[in-house]
């Protein structure tokens, strides 16, 4: 029974430390830029959209889909380097266990 119970208590203590984890994501940042810097996009690690930059040279009213496309490649660029900070984040709590990201 003791090793049950040491069990429950480690998966107690992981739980806790994945919370921390998560509620620390929210205050790192990550940015990405399309178009040269032309637009720059910072998130934090819980994959929110912080801010938005667009550089004026960049905005064309007759070429708005250009700056539509480079919104959303720093957009989704930003959102794939969140994902990796978190789970580089969570890695380090889990030590390694292959633990599937959202499980815990």
């Amino acid at each position: 029974m003791p090793k049950k119970f040491d069990f429950m208590k480690q998966a107690q203590k992981l739980q806790s430390e994945m919370q921390r984890v998560q509620e620390e994501l929210g205050d790192k940042t990550v940015e990405a830029t399309a178009g040269g810097g032309m637009v720059t996009v910072v998130a934090n690690g819980k994959q929110e959209i912080v801010s938005l930059k667009i550089d004026p040279e960049v905005v064309n009213k007759d070429d708005v889909e250009m700056l539509e496309d480079l919104i959303v490649a720093a957009v989704n660029e930003s959102k794939k380097r969140a994902q990796e900070l978190a789970m580089n984040e969570i890695g380090k709590v889990t030590g390694g266990l292959g633990i599937p990201p959202g499980l815990i």
